[in-house]
C-alpha cells in the first residue's frame, strides 16, 4: 500500500485480518495475537496498516514477527502519521499528565505502556534520571526518536536503559543495558536519591529491580505508616521487602520493631542503610535473607506474632494460564501471614500478577483466613499509583492490587 507524506509516497506493508477479529481494535485494544493474521506481515518493529478482512482501516500499528501479540496499535487514526513527531506528542500528553498530578516525590512513573499510548515502553524518572524499557520490537525500532523526546520534554539530561526484561526475549530481542543519553559521559554515577512522603530512598538505576524502584506502591507506603500510627502496631514483619521501603514507613509510624525478609542481600543491606538514612536506630530493624514462606513457618512454630504484616511477593501469574498455580501459592503465603496475626493486628496484601484479578485476589485471601480460623475488616482496597494508571480500553494494565485488613480481635 502506498501513502503520500508531506516528503512523497511510502510503501505501507499491510496486516489483513481473519473475519470477525477486528473487535478489540474496534474498542480501541492495542493487541492482536498471532492467530488473528489472515497475512500480511513486516519487518521487527515496523509501522503497518491493520484493516479488517473486507479491507477497512483498523489501526497503524508496530508489527512483532516473534510474539504471541503480533501487532500493537501506535494509533487508529487513519490520518495520523508514525513519525518522530508522533513519538514526541506522545511523551509530552505523558508528561503533561504526571505534572498535573502534583507528585511529592522527585520518583515518578512518566511513560506506562499501552495506558500513553506507547505499548511495550515504560519510564521513571528518578529526580534528574530518567530509567527506560523498551520492550517492544515497535519501541526498540524508534528508540532514538524517544529518547530525544524524553530528555527534550523533562530537561533530565540523563537517560539509562533497563531493557533486561525478559519479556524481550519473546519479542526476539536481546536484553540492553546502559546510558542512552550522558552529556557528561557514560561514567556518570547510576546511583540516585529520591524522596516520598517525607523520606529518604536510595537505588541504582543499573541493578535495580525493573527500572530501579517499585514507584508503584508510594502511596501504598505511605497509607502503610498512617495506619501502623492509627492502630499502634509496635512489632512489624514487612515480607519480600525488597530495599525496605514499607519498613521505613513502618518506622515512621512509631513501630519499635521491624523485620524485613528478603532473599536479595544487596536489597537488605540498602534496606538496612535507608533506616539509617531516615533517623531510625539500627537496632530497631533486623533484616532476614531467607525464604519468605520457610521462615512465615518458622515464625508459627516460635510462636511470634506481630501487629503488622505486610506481603507484596513478585509476580506469581505472568499470565492467566498460571492463575491456578498462583492461586494456591497466594493463599498459602496469606494464611501463614493471619496466623502470625495479632488480634486486632493490620495485614497489607498484595498481588502484582496481571492473570490475578482484583475479585480473584478478595477471593483468595478471604479463603486464606476461613483456613486461618479468623475473620478480618477489609479497610481499603489498593492499587498502584495515579502515575501507574489504567485505561478503560486496556483493563489489562491494572496489574496491582492489594487489600488492607485488620484481623478482628
Amino acid at each position: 500500500m502506498r501513502v503520500l507524506t508531506e516528503t512523497g509516497f511510502l510503501t505501507m506493508k499491510v496486516i489483513t485480518l481473519r473475519e470477525g477479529k477486528e473487535r478489540s481494535l474496534l474498542r480501541r485494544h492495542p493487541w492482536v495475537f498471532q492467530g488473528s493474521v489472515a497475512k500480511g506481515g513486516g519487518d521487527p518493529g515496523e509501522t503497518v496498516r491493520v484493516q479488517s478482512h473486507d479491507g477497512k482501516f483498523l489501526a497503524w500499528a508496530a508489527f512483532s514477527p516473534s510474539s504471541q501479540i503480533r501487532v500493537r496499535a501506535w494509533s487508529f487514526d487513519e490520518a495520523e502519521r508514525i513519525d518522530a513527531a508522533f513519538f514526541a506528542g506522545r511523551v509530552r500528553a505523558a508528561v503533561a499528565l504526571r505534572r498535573r498530578l502534583g507528585i511529592d516525590s522527585n520518583g515518578v512513573r512518566l511513560i506506562h505502556g499501552e495506558a500513553d499510548g506507547l505499548p511495550g515502553l515504560i519510564v521513571d524518572q528518578y529526580d534528574d534520571v530518567l530509567s527506560a524499557q523498551f520492550l517492544s520490537a515497535g519501541t526498540e525500532r524508534w528508540k532514538d526518536a524517544i529518547a530525544d523526546a524524553l530528555v527534550a520534554e523533562t530537561g533530565c539530561p540523563y537517560l539509562y536503559e533497563r531493557s533486561d526484561s525478559g519479556v524481550r526475549g519473546l519479542e526476539g530481542l536481546p536484553p540492553v543495558t546502559g546510558w542512552l543519553r550522558h552529556p557528561d559521559g557514560p561514567h556518570r554515577a547510576t546511583a540516585v536519591t529520591i524522596h516520598e512522603n517525607g523520606w529518604k530512598l536510595t537505588l541504582d538505576v543499573a541493578e535495580g529491580h525493573k527500572t530501579g524502584y517499585y514507584l508503584d506502591q508510594r502511596d501504598n507506603r505511605g497509607l502503610f505508616a498512617r495506619l501502623v500510627r492509627q492502630l499502634d502496631c509496635r512489632s512489624v514483619l514487612n515480607c519480600y521487602s525488597y530495599t525496605g521501603g514499607f519498613s521505613v514507613a513502618a518506622l515512621a509510624g512509631g513501630a519499635s520493631e521491624v523485620i524485613s525478609v528478603d532473599s536479595s542481600a544487596p536489597a537488605l543491606a540498602r534496606a538496612n542503610a535507608h533506616v539509617t538514612l531516615n533517623g531510625y536506630e539500627a537496632s530497631a530493624h533486623v533484616a532476614l535473607d531467607a525464604d519468605v514462606n520457610g521462615t512465615l513457618r518458622r515464625f508459627i512454630q516460635e510462636g511470634k506474632r506481630f501487629d503488622a504484616i505486610v506481603l507484596d511477593p513478585p509476580k506469581f501469574a505472568p499470565s492467566a494460564a498460571h492463575a491456578d498455580r498462583a492461586s494456591r501459592a497466594y493463599k498459602d503465603i496469606n494464611r501463614l501471614a493471619f496466623k502470625l496475626l495479632n488480634p486486632g493486628g493490620l495485614l497489607l496484601t498484595f498481588s502484582c500478577s496481571g492473570g490475578i484479578g482484583a475479585e480473584l485476589f478478595h477471593k483468595i485471601v478471604a479463603g486464606a483466613a476461613m483456613d486461618a480460623a479468623i475473620d478480618g475488616y477489609l479497610l481499603q482496597r489498593l492499587e498502584a499509583t495515579a502515575d501507574h494508571p489504567t485505561t478503560l480500553t486496556f483493563p489489562e494494565g491494572e496489574y496491582l492490587k492489594g487489600l488492607a485488613i485488620v484481623r478482628k480481635a
